[in-house]
């Protein structure tokens, strides 16, 4: 390890930080705000839909379709309590969406200033890989965090695959702030999303496991860093989270 990436410790990167003052887009099925696990305010909301007339924006407070993005904005929730949350709805009561509807709600976010966009979604439909590609390179140049989860099945998923955002995968160890670096990519980091006790619609909870939920983990961690250090690129961040992975160094984030 460099001499550089030995003075990036976990007290360096998040020590002190709740993730205050950072902007999180949780782009999903919506967010149930009275969840207890959620444990706060929603600081702002959109649901998108696709009309004969095109597509509708709905900025009026919403709830979860799903259960889908209540679980991930709870993960984030713990990770960073203080960030603010922002419900992107683009999937419904079957957890399906339109992918136009999808990019839509990631145009909205990089729009409207988020810091961090968690999404644990994804298309394999090829029509959306340009328009997305696109998106996802301004979000990088804008220093916006896309988060992404791997396709829990062997195919390409747009973004996940694409360099410019920060794509994970799930493993087994009940740690929210253990994280591994992958040097093989498209999937660059491993965080916990197996058997992981999540928030789910009407204030329950259940156990799930997928890489939809390690998104969130990271998307937590990364809304600490951002709170202490503001202004990071997403180059920036990526090495920061190689130095801290649980496979670079011996220190063990803690919580």
């Amino acid at each position: 390890m460099g001499a550089m990436e030995s003075l990036i410790t976990p007290e360096w990167a998040w020590e002190g930080s709740r993730g205050a003052g950072v902007k999180v887009a949780v782009i999903d099925s919506g967010i149930d705000a009275t969840h207890p696990l959620v444990g706060g305010p929603v600081s702002g909301y959109v649901l998108i839909s696709d009309s004969p007339e095109g597509l509708v924006y709905d900025t009026q407070p919403h709830s979860d379709a799903y259960g889908h993005g209540t679980a991930c904005a709870g993960i984030i929730r713990h990770a960073a309590p203080d960030c603010e949350l922002y419900s992107v709805r683009v999937l419904g009561p079957g957890l399906s969406g339109k992918g136009i509807v999808f990019a839509a709600g990631l145009r909205w976010a990089i729009e409207n200033g988020m810091d961090i966009c968690s999404m644990s979604l994804g298309t394999t439909k090829k029509d959306f890989f340009g328009v997305l590609h696109e998106m996802a390179d301004e979000a990088y140049f804008a220093d916006i965090m896309l988060v992404t989860a791997a396709n829990n099945m062997p195919i390409p998923s747009f973004p996940s695959v694409y360099s410019s955002v920060i794509s994970v995968g799930s493993h087994a160890i009940d740690d929210p702030f253990l994280f591994y670096y992958n040097p093989k990519p498209p999937v660059e980091f491993g965080a916990h999303g197996v058997d992981v006790r999540v928030a789910w619609q009407d204030g329950a909870t259940i156990t799930a496991t997928g890489n939809s939920y390690a998104a969130p983990h990271l998307a937590g961690v990364i809304a600490r860093v951002l709170g202490k250090h503001p202004g990071l690129t997403v180059f920036q961040m990526k090495s920061i989270l190689r130095a801290l992975a649980a496979n670079m160094t011996k220190a063990s984030p803690e919580e």
